[in-house]
């Protein structure tokens, strides 16, 4: 059977003067794009600017709300009650709704950053909090989640379409949570490395972890982080691996 999946990665996340990655080389290897909103990075001009960049090569764009954290690049956790996280995620909804709409490639889906995102995996509150937001502001997008997480879970139970992520750049604890970047290999520089295990965890339907255990998962879209330096080597790697192993590289909405 054929096999497709998305490739996505992190966009938009500069801020004023400062850049972060090399967007324009990762749209061009992509087939989705999760824009930050303004809070833990981005602005209005470079989101619209991203947006119309995703429009010109056909790639998927999706809002990317984090906490409020420009100072940590929203990688940390801030202790905001359910609700508040709830609101600052329908606000961030609604920036990207409109900058995308004002590009004219609106968004089709949300994905949770940083700290929030891996929150919305560990803690339900947190997961029901963001799904709230975006069951209320657009119940049309797409969660794209992190597998095996409560977000996915819940995001079923509440009636919204899910897609479950997987990342091609980060180790997996035994239990299936991303291991803390303070840790040795938590971030997977090697872009053959990373390659070959996407391939593994596509093929199988399951993650790896650190230990070589494996854990079944839905794997519909697999995420490249556009931070790091060797970003646009990684994704173009992964994505060429892939396609050489007769694996298609779609949008999850297809």
């Amino acid at each position: 059977m054929a096999l497709n999946v998305d490739l996505n990665s992190d966009m938009g996340e500069g801020f004023g003067a400062y850049r972060m990655g090399d967007d324009e080389a990762m749209l061009s290897i992509v087939s989705s794009a999760n824009i930050a909103c303004g809070m833990h990075a981005g602005d209005p001009d470079i989101m619209a600017s991203t947006f119309a960049i995703a429009k010109s090569k056909g790639v998927a764009v999706g809002a990317h709300p984090g906490f409020p954290d420009l100072w940590g690049f929203g990688r940390r956790n801030i202790p905001f009650s359910a609700g508040e996280i709830e609101r600052l995620v329908a606000y961030q909804i609604g920036a990207a709704q409109a900058l995308s709409t004002y590009a004219g490639h609106p968004i089709t889906h949300v994905k949770a950053h940083g700290a929030l995102g891996n929150l919305t995996q560990q803690d339900e509150s947190v997961a029901r909090a963001v799904n709230n937001a975006i069951k209320a502001v657009d119940p049309s997008l797409v969660c794209l989640t992190i597998a095996l997480g409560h977000q996915e879970r819940l995001a079923r139970d509440m009636g919204l379409t899910c897609r479950s992520e997987i990342f091609a750049d980060r180790a997996y604890t035994d239990e299936g949570f991303l291991v803390h970047r303070s840790q040795p290999g938590a971030v997977i520089h090697d872009a053959e490395a990373a390659a070959a295990r996407v391939v593994r965890m596509v093929k199988n339907g399951a993650i790896e972890t650190v230990t070589g255990r494996t854990i079944v998962t839905p794997v519909d879209s697999i995420c490249v982080h556009s931070d790091t330096p060797s970003a646009v080597s990684i994704a173009r790697t992964i994505r060429e691996t892939l396609e050489a192993q007769g694996i298609t590289i779609a949008n999850f909405l297809r």
